[in-house]
């Protein structure tokens, strides 16, 4: 099948029901997304599926067949993903580092939709994803940082 991966037409040999995470990761190579629950509950394999965030371990991938999907190696493509992806290290969000691909995307899509977010805007966006090491502050700052200096999309 035919999948548009970060604006390029790739074809995977897959079964309709493998999830997309695999397909990415394992016939692509494309690990930036991980694994983390497998249940669609810590948002670590979050990606964009036209323009909204969707947790790629329980996603077959027969359902993204024909629609545009975005992933980390991709986002930093979009005005958004390169704002939030300078404001990501400007504050240094990562502590361990696993979940931040995952909260990238949600951050994204929100600022796709709320260019100028608050933080109850924030707060529900996110709430999805899970950071063990407890970097949400930093995480919000990133956010709203990125928001402030063009992160915004028409």
């Amino acid at each position: 099948m035919e999948l548009q991966i970060n604006n390029q037409t790739v074809t995977v040999a897959a079964e309709p029901d493998l999830p997309l995470l695999w397909v990415l990761r394992d016939l692509l190579g494309m690990t930036g997304t991980k694994f983390g629950c497998g249940m669609a509950l810590c948002g670590a394999c979050t990606v964009l599926v036209d323009g909204q965030p969707l947790r790629s371990c329980v996603l077959p991938v027969a359902q993204v067949a024909g629609k545009k999907i975005t992933t980390i190696e991709g986002i930093g493509a979009l005005p958004v993903g390169a704002a939030l992806q300078g404001a990501w290290q400007q504050i240094n969000v990562p502590q361990c580092g696993y979940c931040q691909a995952g909260q990238i995307m949600s951050a994204a899509a929100l600022l796709q939709t709320k260019p100028n977010p608050s933080d109850a805007d924030i707060d529900a966006a996110m709430s999805g994803n899970i950071c063990r090491c407890g970097t949400y502050p930093r995480i919000r700052t990133a956010i709203k940082q990125a928001a402030n200096h063009g992160g915004q999309t028409k």
